[in-house]
């Protein structure tokens, strides 16, 4: 397991982060979010050991964690570090041996990650003539050559588009599946949702929210939904507070099953259910706090 604890980190007088702590477990993918300047880029440095941080520590399997245990992570920071002239293919073997793979090894990774990140034609080519999008897979594939132990990605579907971030997504899910932490920064919270088993949420430097994001909006969950085939309007009969949204009556701080009770004897119940709010709207009231 990767654990980020109680990091605190001063530049001047801004306090860039006041005792964040998160963790991965093997085989997590683990969504960080927050808005520019909230601390995300910062405390992956440090957990990459680009940054030394004030205080706190960084774990890995439970130890302190060194420069020999990071080259066996993947890091894919915010400032893409590609040699531009250098062509795609051989640019990810060279990195693979870089982290002490033999030629060989570096070879056939680089031809099996050419494949799955769709690639392979362009194997050849330098990768300042690649699209922003490819460029972006070839980043990736740079971090996954060597297999990582750890993956830390910091904003690696920025500007991607629709094609691309579901290549990228099923290569991070693969890595995950095989054992792999994963924590990866994003703004595209529809996307954290679907990729990602927890979500932690950074503001100003203090981790605001976090948890396993079916748990975390189950947490979140204010709002019971009904939809109730009769005549009569519900709003005075159901308890609690009600609205209407359509055909939909909308119910807050009730019992349940007495809504359900007499809904059922005004009508036939179509629908009757918890509205889980999405990870931009926990988002949105976490950051407002």
């Amino acid at each position: 397991m990767l654990e980020i604890k109680n990091l605190k980190k001063r530049f001047g007088d801004k306090t860039a982060l006041d005792g964040v702590s998160l963790s991965a477990e093997p085989g997590e993918v683990v969504g960080f979010v927050g808005a520019n300047g909230a601390g995300k880029t910062t405390t992956m440095r440090i957990a990459m050991g680009v940054l030394a941080a004030d205080t706190g520590e960084i774990l890995y399997k439970g130890s302190v964690l060194g420069a020999e245990q990071r080259r066996g992570f993947g890091y894919m920071p915010s400032e893409r570090g590609l040699y531009p002239k250098m062509k795609t293919g051989e640019q990810i073997a060279y990195f693979g041996e870089l982290h002490g793979m033999t030629r060989a090894e570096a070879k056939r990774s680089t031809a099996e990650l050419l494949e799955q990140l769709d690639l392979t034609d362009r194997a050849g080519d330098d990768v300042q003539d690649l699209s922003l999008g490819n460029q972006q897979r070839v980043q990736l594939a740079v971090s996954l050559v060597h297999d990582p132990e750890v993956l830390i990605l910091d904003e690696p579907f920025s500007g991607l588009d629709p094609i691309a971030v579901d290549v990228m997504g099923t290569a991070l899910r693969d890595r995950a599946s095989a054992g792999a932490p994963v924590v990866f920064s994003s703004h595209q919270l529809d996307l954290v949702e679907r990729l990602c088993d927890s979500v932690v949420i950074i503001g100003s430097g203090k981790i605001i929210a976090g948890g396993d994001v079916e748990e975390l909006k189950a947490r979140e969950v204010k709002q019971l939904r009904i939809r109730v085939d009769s005549p009569e309007d519900l709003t005075a009969a159901l308890p609690g507070v009600v609205t209407r949204d359509g055909e939909n009556y909308l119910v807050e701080g009730a019992d349940d099953q007495e809504a359900l009770r007499i809904a059922a004897e005004a009508g036939r119940v179509s629908h009757f259910a918890y509205d889980q709010p999405t990870i931009a709207e926990i988002f949105r009231e976490a950051v407002k706090k």
